[in-house]
This record gives structure tokens, sequence and C-alpha cells, in this order.
């Protein structure tokens, strides 16, 4: 079995949600863009009270429109009731590598977003889905053009380049937005 993981080496992948039946089963919430290939990542590990735990599936189907899991640790629904809302988590280095550019959202949130008139418009605090398209959270700072928080979408006309190097992202976004 692993050792318990360095939290900052950590990504949220998912979370449970309320109890499925009464054998202990519990809807999962994944947050890959492919849902089921959440199951493809492991070991998986749980935020709890007393620190990280292991959590090993030990089945799972697709149920209506969403999906449920059983797990070793998790032998009955009196146990299940209390897992709603815990935390899925997996080490970074199991997760598969991304395309050209494709980033996780754990990666872009901190890097510093500026605009094409060179103005430094604050960090993304947070990536979100809509529907639509992805939202960037960015939020200003001391240093940024003024004290504006800003959503700004994520799409190929919006943002011109991000630079993992230089942790910056350029974007099509006038401050008077």
């Amino acid at each position: 079995m692993s050792s318990v993981p360095n939290a900052s080496a950590l990504m949220k992948i998912g979370q449970l949600k309320k109890p499925y039946g009464i054998k202990g089963w519990l809807w999962v919430f994944s947050d890959t863009d492919d849902r089921t290939a959440i199951f493809d990542m492991k070991p998986w590990w749980m935020k709890t009270a007393t620190g990280m735990k292991p959590l090993t599936v030990k089945a799972w189907r697709e149920q209506g429109t969403g999906i449920v899991a059983q797990f070793e640790q998790i032998p009955d629904r009196n146990v299940a009731e209390t897992m709603n809302g815990v935390t899925v988590w997996v080490e970074q280095n199991v997760l598969p590598e991304t395309g050209e550019d494709e980033y996780y959202w754990s990666d872009l949130v901190s890097l510093r977003v500026m605009n094409e008139q060179d103005e430094y418009l604050g960090n993304i605090t947070e990536m979100f889905e809509t529907g639509a398209h992805d939202i960037m959270r960015v939020t200003a700072n001391s240093d940024s053009l003024d004290n504006e928080e800003r959503l700004i979408p994520w799409h190929k006309q919006t943002v011109i380049e991000v630079n993992m190097a230089e942790k910056t992202v350029l974007v099509a976004w006038p401050s008077d937005y």
C-alpha cells in the first residue's frame, strides 16, 4: 500500500455524494472531462478530519445520468451516510499527460493574467464551467491595474497565450470590460 502522499502533490478529481442503495454504494461526482476516466486514476485518497486516507474502488457503474461506486472502506449504508461531501484526490504524477494547449485547471490557478495592452489584471484564483465555456476568476491584488475582479471566458478568442515557464496568461480582454 502507498504511503500517505504529501498534500501539495495531490489534485482533486471528484467528490462523494449521497448513498445509493443499502450496500454502501455512493454517487460519485467526477471533475474529469470524461467522467468515467476518474476510475483510471489510482490510487484514490480522501481528505478526512483525521488526515488523508486511502479509498479503494471495489466496483462502479454508470447509473442513469450519474456514476455510483462501491468502496472497500465503506461496508454499508450507515458508513456511506457519513461520506457525503468527501473529496477524492490523486497524486499528480498518476494523471494523464495533457495535449498541446491543454491544461489542468489546478496548474492555471495562481497564474498572472496580462492583457494585450500590457496591463496586469490579477491572478487566476478559480476555474469553473458554466455550460457555454470555462471561466477564469481573475482576482485583483496590490500589484494589479485596479481592484476589479474579472470573470474571463477561457476560449481561443480570449486566451492568446499561456506561458507556464513565466506563469502568465495573455488575454484579449481590455481592462474596461
